[in-house]
């Protein structure tokens, strides 16, 4: 019988306006574990004090981690591309389809969370004008050309490139960075996805059964 992954999350996240709770990342391996019906089970480390046994899992102490026998996956991207290779509605495997779905993960990486992830920090301390908010709009307006022609991002079809992107879309600030009607229309279609739905609802329900007074 095939032993199920193990995802490693923290114990507890701050909710409200400001927490991430929600929006760690460990949803990402959820959703996709979800997706493709990948049975999987999720381990917990405290949020406060990670003790070096989670740091020989992950060497700057994040979440998430991917364990699957014997092997052990820190960084999200990572981790969804080594799911993707066990399961076509993850990633299809035209040589085509592996090539776009590939860019596009990397993309989200690299060209859009690279630059929404600084532009956010810098916004929590300076109240005046954030000098990265140009870079982001101009990359925002990029992908908006692009998925105002398509429905997904690669091969015609959802894969964890669209997990990967449209999470790092749905942060809310990311979309107050200017009028982007194709890529709300994206985050919507995505999310209203039920493996999203579920993958939500377990992290929520997750932080909430280790809620702290």
């Amino acid at each position: 019988m095939t032993e199920p992954l193990i995802i490693w999350t923290y114990d507890w996240v701050p909710a409200g306006k400001s927490g991430p709770r929600g929006h760690v990342r460990d949803i990402r391996l959820r959703w996709a574990c979800e997706e493709a019906g990948l049975p999987y089970e999720v381990r917990s480390v405290p949020f406060d004090n990670r003790g070096p046994e989670h740091f020989l899992r992950q060497p700057f102490g994040q979440v998430p981690v991917l364990q699957e026998n014997g092997i052990t996956l820190f960084e999200s991207g990572a981790c969804l591309l080594y799911l993707a290779r066990k399961s076509e509605k993850l990633m299809p495997r035209t040589p085509r389809g592996e090539a776009e779905t590939l860019e596009w993960t990397i993309a989200a990486l690299n060209s859009i969370e690279m630059v929404t992830v600084p532009w956010w920090f810098i916004g929590l301390s300076n109240n005046q004008d954030n000098p990265l908010q140009g870079w982001v709009v101009q990359r925002l307006q990029h992908l908006e050309a692009i998925l105002t022609q398509r429905e997904w991002l690669a091969a015609g079809q959802f894969s964890v490139a669209d997990i990967l992107m449209s999470d790092v879309l749905r942060v809310p600030k990311v979309m107050t960075a200017g009028d982007f009607p194709a890529l709300r229309s994206y985050i919507d279609r995505a999310c209203a996805r039920p493996a999203f739905k579920a993958a939500y609802d377990a992290q929520m329900a997750h932080f909430a059964a280790h809620e702290r007074a």
